[in-house]
This record gives structure tokens, C-alpha cells and sequence, in this order.
């Protein structure tokens, strides 16, 4: 199998887990937003596909998401997901293959320039398309509030999870990036 094969097929890998990984939190009951699940195949994708595919997981993933499940709704969440996801996947390829191998460093300023691109969305969304929105800076603080949960998991677990598939045969397919 070809190395760009095999780049398409983890994106596709990344992109099924963002959509099941949130079902099994939602059965919770309103999980989502408290632990972010859908971000985490995002944000380890970005560890491991070339910018244009981990750019393109983070837009997908909830695109794909609220058409099957309906999670997030179409409307407004899902083009504010679209744009942070797409984001945090795109920032951490870019830095991960040009700045720094560092994993903490990679997740801190994708997590912050995602956000920063969700509350652009929020004011693009309520300016331009009168959704009932609160403000930009009201609407990230209240996401990363809620989502501090998320995350702790997210600085805790993808690290450990990003190191111990760079140990596996995962690594080998980088060539396609």
C-alpha cells in the first residue's frame, strides 16, 4: 500500500472515530460539551496526517457528524466546529512538522488559535447571519469553562497516546505527509 493510500485511510480512521467517540459520550446524556470528545481523533490526527488532511478530518468530522447523528446541530455549532476542528488539526501538523516535536506545545497553541477561530465564527454567524449567539468573548469563555474536563483528558491522554503510536509501526507511513 502506498504511503498516501495509507494517509487517506488513517484520515478516514480519525474521521470514524470523531464520530463514534461522541456518540458514546452523549450517551451520558450531555457529555459533549463537558469532555470534548470529538476533538481528541482531531486533535491526535493532527500529530500524524500531512496539514491538508489534518485541516481536512477537522472540517469533516463534524460536518459528517451532525448530517448521521445530528450531533452538533447544523445549525450554528456544526460551521463553529467545522472552523476550530479544521484549526486544530491544520495548527498541529503545521507546528509538529515545522516548529516543534513537542506534543504540549503543539496542543496549547492549536487549542488557542481554535478557540480564537471559534469566536471569529460566533461573530461571522451573528453579524452576518443573525444567529442568537452571545458574544465571541462570552462564548469562548463559557466553552473552555465547560470544557475543562475535556481539556485536562486532552493534555493528560494525547501525549501518551501521540508517543506510544510514534513507537508503532503508525509512524512509518509519516513519509505521506
Amino acid at each position: 500500500m502506498s504511503k498516501k493510500t495509507h494517509a487517506l485511510i488513517l484520515a478516514g480512521v480519525f474521521i470514524a472515530l470523531g464520530i463514534v467517540l461522541p456518540m458514546a459520550f452523549h450517551m451520558i446524556g450531555g457529555a459533549g460539551p463537558i469532555f470534548l470528545p470529538m476533538h481528541i481523533p482531531v486533535l491526535i490526527g493532527g500529530f500524524f496526517l500531512s496539514p491538508i488532511l489534518a485541516l481536512s478530518v477537522g472540517v469533516i468530522t463534524p460536518l459528517l457528524s451532525g448530517f448521521i447523528t445530528g450531533m452538533p446541530p447544523l445549525f450554528p455549532m456544526m460551521p463553529i466546529m467545522m472552523l476550530e476542528l479544521g484549526i486544530y488539526g491544520l495548527t498541529i501538523s503545521v507546528i509538529k512538522n515545522n516548529v516543534s516535536k513537542n506534543p504540549y506545545i503543539a496542543l496549547l497553541i492549536s487549542m488557542l488559535l481554535g478557540r480564537i477561530g471559534a469566536g471569529f465564527m460566533v461573530y461571522v454567524l451573528s453579524t452576518f447571519f443573525a444567529a442568537k449567539l452571545p458574544s465571541s468573548f462570552v462564548f469562548i469563555t463559557t466553552a473552555v469553562t465547560t470544557g475543562i474536563p475535556g481539556i485536562v483528558i486532552q493534555l493528560l491522554i494525547i501525549p501518551v497516546v501521540v508517543i506510544a503510536l510514534n513507537k508503532s509501526n503508525l509512524a512509518a507511513f509519516e513519509g505521506a505527509r
